[in-house]
């Protein structure tokens, strides 16, 4: 199936949030309205103050390190000072600046004024960026929603949940209209740096375990760019009876993209806690604003030094609360909040000596990460157990349940050669794009209840390649069909034709028609723009011809599209009389065009075209 157009005008997707106006000269402390007895705001803090910060560097519990301040850079983010200091510690003598250090409380006089958060790329000594603390405690302070596209937050808000708004029209989603590569493509645009050397982010470290090479590899085209590394640094966790029940200043926090047979952690320190919520990182994770994804505490096993980046290493090992608030100086857990999650199930069948797998997952319901994750759980499980160099054809069928929708079911196909089928390869499945669709749609807040996949395997490569085409009859009589042979080419073996028929309408009669020649997975049906969520799910319904066929098609002329239908094959002057002149709604044209299907029993690579003249019926 052809690449999908790009989501670069989703308004829906927020991932980066309102930044306030009027930045001019003045300080960007936030004044009395943060202000704590027990913290210091940044204009008070001065060049050579020492003091300490907090953070877990083995197990759970936080351990002191030395900070000395260097100064202030005024307006290092839109309102927002950074205070930069030097570390101490013997570990960080050796790491330098730590990946999963974001949010070390850091104080002076025994008073927070920060979150260490911030580092230089290629640098060669403990020198580090602290975010002040009022800039957090604003963030803390934001209310909340009721709802986040559907899902309930803690009901404490007085704003009202309005639901995504849309800058697009449903012309982007008349089938699978959505590619996870270019969405990915589109966030890291909105992340990009200035310059090489800048300062940046202590990248979230995202711990990963129970990722095959090639998922890990998907992993990082689409996270690294968004400040997040994938590291196969972690491991499953689970719940561990031992560890804390609550967060605490300068422990460990994790934010659980993925869980169950594999797992993906963006592991960082809490900051500050207040009741309920808490404030950590120092910065943000994806920039997203509002937001529902599930939290653990963490537990650190050890900090790894690098030359070229440190971090932690470490584990989940208690499920607690949820990141709701995501934004320019720090993420904001609540303990009580509970996230929503999409369990995935994935079933490999057709092994050699293997009968069959069966893979468990859950996935965090975020526009961009479940479509993300989806890909490399199912890529990651295929490999760790079929990952053979031998030619191999694939099948799979999905079953996708939307609340309120029912289920859905998808189908896709395949022949890999040499190797099994890449994790890339279901990043481009039916599956993920109609997750990524439905989720980032114009209309109006959607959930994914669940995804099941089935693959099964044939090691062969069930494949013949379309080596030429013919005419039998390069003319013609109007009304009669034309016949194409085509010759076609399988892995081993004699070569075989086949003959493909059309029928010719006799108003084509004088005319000289090209006939297409093409598989029919390359091959999309026509269908109307939708106008509503329930329309574009209906249309994913066989979204393309029988992907073990070949496919005759010529262009028929001009069709229309309206309300969910289509009229084809209109005779000229149709679309001109039924559009309305007096109204802008109305019947949109589309491309028209004749298919004639043969199945062919083995997946087609290569097309075709010929020409045939049509002469003019005999009076």
């Amino acid at each position: 199936m052809r690449h999908l157009s790009s989501l670069l005008g989703l308004s829906a997707i927020g991932l980066l949030a309102t930044l306030p106006l009027g930045l001019g000269l003045k300080s960007a402390s936030a004044g009395a309205a943060t202000a704590r007895p027990d913290t210091m705001p940044v204009s008070q803090v001065k060049r050579g103050m020492k003091g300490y910060g907090l953070t877990v560097f083995e197990g759970t519990r936080p351990e002191r390190f030395d900070v000395e301040v260097i100064d202030v850079l005024r307006n290092f983010r839109p309102r927002q000072d950074l205070i930069l200091v030097k570390t101490k510690h013997p570990r960080l003598e050796v790491a330098k600046v730590v990946a999963g250090m974001s949010g070390s409380p850091i104080y002076l006089e025994n008073k927070m004024v920060g979150a260490y958060a911030y580092g230089w790329s290629f640098g060669s000594e403990p020198v580090a960026g602290v975010t002040p603390i009022d800039n957090m405690i604003e963030d803390l302070q934001r209310p909340l929603p009721d709802k986040i596209f559907g899902w309930p937050l803690k009901p404490t808000s007085r704003v009202a949940a309005s639901g995504p708004q849309a800058s697009n029209d449903g012309a982007r989603f008349r089938g699978l209209k959505y590619d996870l590569r270019q969405h990915a493509a589109a966030l890291a645009q909105r992340q990009a740096p200035a310059g090489a050397v800048t300062a940046a982010p202590v990248a979230t470290p995202l711990l990963v375990g129970g990722m095959s090479n090639g998922a890990l590899g998907l992993a990082r085209d689409l996270l690294s760019p968004l400040g997040m590394e994938p590291l196969q640094a972690g491991g499953g966790g689970g719940q561990d009876p031992a560890a804390p029940k609550r967060y605490e200043d300068g422990g460990a926090v994790g934010v659980q993209l993925i869980r169950g047979d594999m797992s993906a952690m963006g592991l960082g320190t809490v900051t500050r806690v207040e009741g309920d919520k808490l404030v950590a990182f120092g910065h943000p994770m994806m920039e997203a604003g509002v937001t529902a994804l599930p939290t653990c505490i963490g537990k650190v096993l050890w900090f790894l030094a690098s030359d070229q980046r440190s971090f932690k290493i470490g584990m989940g090992v208690r499920d607690v609360g949820a990141l709701v608030q995501d934004r320019q100086a720090s993420i904001v857990v609540s303990h009580s909040a509970q996230a929503p999650v999409v369990p995935l199930k994935v079933g490999i069948k057709g092994m050699p000596g293997l009968p069959s797998s069966n893979w468990s997952f859950e996935i965090a319901h975020e526009k961009f990460m479940t479509p993300s994750f989806m890909a490399v759980a199912i890529g990651s499980a295929l490999q760790s157990v079929a990952n053979e160099r031998q030619d191999v054809s694939w099948t799979a069928v999905s079953k996708l349940k939307i609340k309120g929708f029912g289920e859905i079911r998808l189908e896709d196909y395949g022949v890999a050669m040499g190797g099994t089928p890449e994790a890339g390869e279901f990043a481009r499945s039916n599956l993920v794009r109609a997750i990524g669709a439905v989720m980032n749609n114009p209309w109006q807040p959607a959930f994914i209840e669940s995804a099941e996949i089935e693959v099964e395997l044939h090691y062969a490569r069930d494949i013949l390649r379309l080596r030429g085409a013919e005419l039998l009859e390069p003319e013609v009589d109007a009304g009669k069909p034309a016949r194409v042979r085509v010759t076609l080419v399988p892995y081993s073996g004699p070569e075989v034709t086949r003959v493909l028929s059309v029928d010719l309408p006799a108003h084509l009669a004088g005319q000289t028609v090209a006939l297409d020649i093409a598989p029919g997975y390359m091959e999309e049906r026509e269908v109307a723009s939708p106008d509503s969520l329930s329309e574009m799910i209906g249309n994913f319904v066989s979204p393309i011809y029988p992907p073990k066929s070949l496919v005759v098609s010529y262009d028929s002329g001009s069709g229309l599209a309206f309300r969910g239908r289509v009229a084809k094959n209109l005779p000229p002057g149709a679309v001109d009389a039924i559009r309305p002149t007096t109204s802008s709604i109305g019947p949109d044209s589309v491309e028209s065009s004749v298919r004639a299907v043969t199945p062919i029993g083995q997946f087609v690579v290569g097309r075709d075209r010929v020409s045939v003249v049509i002469r003019p019926a005999l009076r």
